[in-house]
C-alpha cells in the first residue's frame, strides 16, 4: 500500500575514505550491485510518496549509475554532518509529510524493521544493544525510561559509553517538525558538524515523546565503512539469499559455498551444487540442477536440463532438457532450443542450436544458426570473423560436421550434408551430399627417421 505522505531521505554524500577507492562508497559492490540498490529497493518497498538522495562526492557517478532509478537528486556540496544534509532535501518535502531517513552505507535493513518507524505518530528513532557499542552514539534515558537525548561516542562521558543500546542514525519524523528542529541544531561539537542525532534531545525539550524501536539483529543495521565492513555485509547478505533460495524448495548443497549477485527465480526440485555463482537476472526452471564451480549470468535455464562443473553461461537463453558441460562456456546471444548437448571445452556466442543439436567437444560455433539434430564434432569451427566484420554460418538440419572440419563464413551447409573431417569449407555445401575439401592427398615418407635429442648438455 503506498504512504502518500511519506518521503524517504537516503543520505548518500559520503566519500568513504577508509574504502581506499577512487569510487564513491554508496557504488561499492554488494552482491553485486551497489549498495546504494539495496538501500533504494528497501524505500521502493515502503511505496512512499517520493524518495530524495542526498549526494555529494562522487555525485555524478551516483546519478549516472542510478540514472533510471525514480529518486530526487539533491546535492549536499559541502559535507559538515547529517543534520546538514537532511537540510538540504527538506525544501522539496511537504511540510505535513512524514519523513523517513536511511543511509547509503546501511544496506541491509528490511522493510519489516521500517515499518514502525513509519506508522508511529511522533518522531521515532531506530536504536539496536551491541556486545560492543564502540563508535556508535548512544541512547540517553531518563529515570521513567524515556529517551531524552542521543550523545555521540566522541562527544560522551566515561558514564555514557558503558551504555550498550546505539543509535543507527535512522530516524522518522513529521517535516515540520525536523525543518524547526534542525534549524535551532548547532555545530558545537568534536566533529565541529550538524548533528541529527541533537533533534533528539530538541524534541524532548518541546514535549514531544520520542518513540525507541529496537532491532533484533545487529547485523541488518550495520554500516558499512570500510572493506573488512563490506565483506561481512556480503556474508549476511549471501546467507538471506541462500535461506530464500531454500524456503524457495532450491536444494543447495552447502548455503555457505554459494553466492546470488542479482535477482533469482526458480521452479522445483532444482538443485545447485558447491562454489554455484548466479549473477543479474536468472531463471532456473523445474528440475534444474547445477554443477560445481558454474557461473551464470543474465540466462534462462529450461526444465530438466543439467549444468556440469566448471560451466559458464552468460546472457544466453537454454531450453529444456540440455546438457551443458563440463568446462562449457555459453557467451552473449546462445539459445538453446531443447535436447541440446553442449559438451566439455565447447564455446558458443550468438549461435542458435535447433532441438536435438549437439556438439559434444572442443568446438567454437559464433554467429551461427545450427539446425535441427546436427552433430558437430570435436574441432569443429566457424570462421566468422574475418579481421574488420562477422558473418554468419547456416547448418541445415541433420547435417554431420566431421572433426577437424573449418566453416569460413559466411557459408551455408545444406540440409543432410556430410562434410569430411579436416575440410576447410570456403563455399556453399549441398543438401543430401559429402562434402571434402583439403590441402592436399595424404602422403607416407619411406625411410623416415624420428629426430634424435642431442646428447650434448645445453
Amino acid at each position: 500500500m503506498k504512504h502518500p505522505n511519506l518521503h524517504v531521505v537516503i543520505l548518500a554524500a559520503g566519500r568513504g575514505t577508509r574504502m581506499r577507492s577512487s569510487q564513491p562508497k554508496v557504488l561499492q559492490p554488494l552482491g553485486g550491485r551497489p549498495m546504494l540498490a539495496h538501500v533504494l529497493d528497501t524505500a521502493q518497498a515502503l511505496s512512499p510518496a517520493a524518495t530524495h538522495v542526498v549526494v555529494g562526492h562522487g555525485a555524478d557517478a551516483v546519478k549516472a549509475r542510478f540514472a533510471e532509478a525514480p529518486v530526487h537528486w539533491v546535492l549536499q556540496n559541502e559535507q559538515r554532518g547529517t543534520g546538514h544534509a537532511v537540510q538540504q532535501a527538506l525544501p522539496g518535502i511537504p511540510d505535513d509529510a512524514r519523513v523517513l531517513i536511511l543511509y547509503g552505507d546501511v544496506p541491509l535493513l528490511t522493510r519489516q524493521t521500517l515499518g514502525a518507524l513509519v506508522d508511529a505518530d511522533g518522531p521515532a528513532l531506530l536504536s539496536v544493544v551491541l556486545p560492543d557499542p564502540s563508535g556508535y552514539g548512544r541512547i540517553l534515558r531518563d529515570e521513567d525510561g524515556a529517551v531524552s537525548a542521543i550523545v555521540e561516542h566522541k562527544d560522551a562521558n566515561p558514564q555514557q559509553l558503558s551504555i550498550d543500546e546505539t543509535n543507527t542514525g535512522v530516524m522518522a519524523a513529521r517535516a515540520s517538525r525536523l525543518k524547526d528542529w534542525l534549524s535551532r541544531v548547532n555545530s558545537d561539537n568534536a566533529q565541529g558538524e550538524v548533528y541529527l542525532t541533537d533533534v533528539v534531545e530538541l524534541a524532548v525539550g518541546d514535549g514531544r515523546t520520542v518513540e525507541v524501536v529496537q532491532a533484533s539483529d545487529p547485523e541488518e543495521v550495520a554500516g558499512v565503512n570500510d572493506r573488512a565492513q563490506l565483506a561481512a555485509a556480503e556474508r549476511v547478505l549471501q546467507r538471506r539469499c541462500a535461506t530464500a533460495l531454500l524456503d524457495a524448495g532450491v536444494t543447495l548443497l552447502d548455503p555457505a559455498r554459494f553466492d546470488q549477485r542479482g535477482r533469482v527465480s526458480v521452479g522445483e526440485d532444482v538443485v545447485i551444487d558447491i562454489n554455484v555463482i548466479l549473477e543479474g537476472d536468472v531463471e532456473l526452471g523445474d528440475g534444474v540442477e547445477i554443477g560445481p564451480n558454474c557461473v551464470i549470468r543474465n540466462a534462462r535455464i529450461g526444465d530438466g536440463t543439467i549444468v556440469h562443473a566448471q560451466t559458464v553461461i552468460e546472457d544466453a537463453e537454454v531450453g529444456p532438457s540440455c546438457q551443458i558441460g563440463p568446462f562449457a562456456r555459453l557467451r552473449p546471444g546462445t539459445v538453446l532450443v531443447g535436447d541440446n548437448r553442449i559438451g566439455n571445452f565447447v564455446e558458443t556466442k550468438k549461435a542458435r542450436l535447433e532441438q536435438g543439436a549437439k556438439a559434444g567437444h572442443l568446438a567454437y560455433l559464433g554467429d551461427a544458426s545450427i539446425g535441427k539434430r546436427v552433430n558437430v564434432s570435436a574441432g569443429v569451427i566457424t570462421c566468422n570473423y574475418d579481421g574488420a566484420n562477422k558473418h554468419q554460418t547456416v547448418v541445415g538440419d541433420d547435417a554431420f560436421l566431421g572433426t577437424d572440419s573449418q566453416l569460413v563464413a559466411p557459408v551455408r551447409i545444406g540440409a543432410r550434408a556430410y562434410i569430411a573431417a579436416g575440410s576447410t569449407i570456403t563455399r556453399n555445401a549441398p543438401d543430401d551430399a559429402l562434402t571434402i575439401c583439403r590441402a592436399r592427398g595424404q602422403k607416407s615418407i619411406p625411410g623416415w627417421r624420428k629426430p634424435k635429442k642431442d646428447p650434448t648438455p645445453q
